[in-house]
C-alpha cells in the first residue's frame, strides 16, 4: 500500500477516534456551526442545507452516574452515554441537537433532554411506521417542515429550495462514493480490518461532508493503483445497530475474521439507499426513507433484513454472520429469533454477540469468537 493512502487512512482513523476535537477542527476550518444528529436516520441534509455540520451522536465508551438522573439502568449504553457526555459539557460546542424517536428510550430521552440540557436546544424527529404509505410520507414531510423551522430559528438563517438542492446533492454523492468504499475494501483485508474500516466508515460523523467524500474519493483512487490484497480465510457479516467499542472488533482481527460487508445501522445502512433523482428534496428523503427495508427500526411487514443477509452472504461468499447485539436494544432482540431461523434455514453459521460500548472485560467475548472461528475453521 502506497504511503499516500496509508496516511490517508491513519488520518481519518484519527477523525474518528477523537470525535469532540474533529468536530471544532472542522468547525474552525468551515466557520460553520454543528447540530447534533441522533441516531438512526437524522435528517442530516436539512442541517446541511443551513449552513451547519451535521455531529453523529452514537455514544462512546466512557459514562458516569450524572446520566442515571434521568435514565434506568436498563437503557442502551448509547443513549446513557449521550445523556453523560451532554450533561457533563461535551457537547457544548453544538448549537442544537436533533434527536430521533425510533425506540421507546429514544421517546424518554426527547423529553429528558428539554429538562436536562435545554440549552443545546433539542429538537424531536418523530418518524412515521407506515412510511411506505402516502400519509406516512406526507407526515414525514411535515415533521421535515417542523423542524426546518426549528433550526431557522436556532441557528438564525433561512433554509431554501436551492440550498436543500445542494445538500441532497452533496448526501446523494456521499452514499454512492461509500457503497463504492466498503466494495473497494473488501478486495484489501489486511489494510481495512475490522478495527480500520470501521473507523474509515466512522470519521464522516465529525467531518464536513463534502471534504470526507472527498477524502474517500481520493482514497478510492489510491486504491485502484493497488494490487488486491491476499483474501482472508475467514469472512463475515456484521448486523445490528453497531459494533463498538474498538475492542470488540479487536477481537474479529486476533482471529482472521474479516468484515467482507455490514448491515450496521451505524455504517452501511447509512448509505445503502439513495433517493429518487427527482421531485422536491423532502419527497425525495420520504422516499428514501420509504425504500429503506430490512432494518428492525422502522416497520417492515414482510420482514426482508434475513433475506438481505443471506443476499450478502451469497454476493461476498461470506462465511458466517455476527450479529451484533448491543445490549437494552429491544428492537434487535425482537428481530433476533427471526435472523436465527432464516440463517438456520439458508444453512448460514451465525454468532450472536451481546455487547456494550463500555465494556470493562472483552474476555469472554473474546471466549466465544474464537470458538466460532475455529467453527468456521
Amino acid at each position: 500500500m502506497n504511503t499516500e493512502a496509508l496516511t490517508l487512512i491513519e488520518e481519518l482513523k484519527t477523525t474518528a477516534s477523537h470525535p469532540a476535537a474533529s468536530v471544532k477542527k472542522a468547525m474552525a476550518e468551515t466557520g460553520k456551526k454543528a447540530v447534533g444528529c441522533f441516531p438512526i436516520y437524522a435528517p442530516e441534509e436539512l442541517v446541511y442545507a443551513a449552513g451547519a455540520l451535521p455531529v453523529g451522536m452514537w455514544g462512546g465508551p466512557h459514562t458516569g452516574t450524572l446520566a442515571s438522573q434521568y435514565l434506568q439502568s436498563f437503557c442502551c449504553s448509547i443513549m446513557k452515554a449521550n445523556t453523560e457526555q451532554a450533561l457533563r459539557g461535551d457537547y457544548s460546542m453544538l448549537s442544537a441537537v436533533i434527536l430521533t424517536t425510533y425506540c421507546d428510550t429514544l421517546k424518554c430521552v426527547t423529553e429528558n433532554w428539554k429538562t436536562a440540557v435545554p440549552d443545546r436546544n433539542p429538537i424531536p424527529m418523530v418518524y412515521p411506521q407506515n412510511r411506505k404509505t402516502e400519509a406516512g410520507k406526507l407526515f414525514f414531510i411535515e415533521e421535515l417542515t417542523r423542524v426546518q423551522g426549528e433550526l431557522e430559528r436556532v441557528l438564525q438563517t433561512e433554509i431554501t429550495e436551492a440550498d436543500l438542492e445542494g445538500a441532497m446533492t452533496v448526501y446523494e454523492e456521499y452514499r454512492k462514493t461509500m457503497r463504492e468504499f466498503t466494495k473497494a475494501a473488501a478486495s484489501f483485508p489486511q489494510t481495512f480490518d475490522a478495527v480500520s474500516r470501521h473507523l474509515v466508515i466512522k470519521a464522516g460523523y465529525f467531518m464536513d461532508k463534502a471534504q470526507y467524500t472527498e477524502s474517500i474519493r481520493r482514497l478510492l483512487s489510491l486504491l485502484e493503483q493497488e494490487a488486491p490484497e491476499p483474501p482472508a480465510e475467514k469472512k463475515i457479516i456484521l448486523t445490528g445497530l453497531l459494533a463498538e467499542p474498538p475492542e470488540l472488533l479487536e477481537l474479529f482481527v486476533e482471529n482472521g475474521l474479516q468484515v467482507a460487508a455490514d448491515d450496521l445501522a451505524q455504517e452501511s445502512r447509512q448509505f445503502r439507499v439513495s433517493a429518487p433523482e427527482e421531485g422536491a428534496c423532502f419527497s425525495r428523503m420520504a422516499e428514501r426513507l420509504a425504500m429503506q427495508d430490512g432494518c428492525a427500526f422502522l416497520y417492515d411487514y414482510g420482514k426482508t433484513r434475513g433475506e438481505k443477509l443471506i443476499q450478502m452472504v451469497k454476493d461476498t461468499n461470506a462465511d458466517a454472520v455476527v450479529y451484533c447485539q448491543l445490549k437494552f436494544c429491544d428492537p434487535d432482540e425482537f428481530d433476533y429469533p427471526i435472523i436465527k431461523e432464516a440463517m438456520e434455514q439458508a444453512g448460514i453459521p451465525m454468532l450472536q454477540l451481546e455487547f456494550e460500548q463500555q465494556m470493562e472485560s472483552a474476555e469472554q467475548l473474546r471466549t466465544r469468537v474464537q470458538g466460532f472461528a475455529e467453527m468456521l475453521g
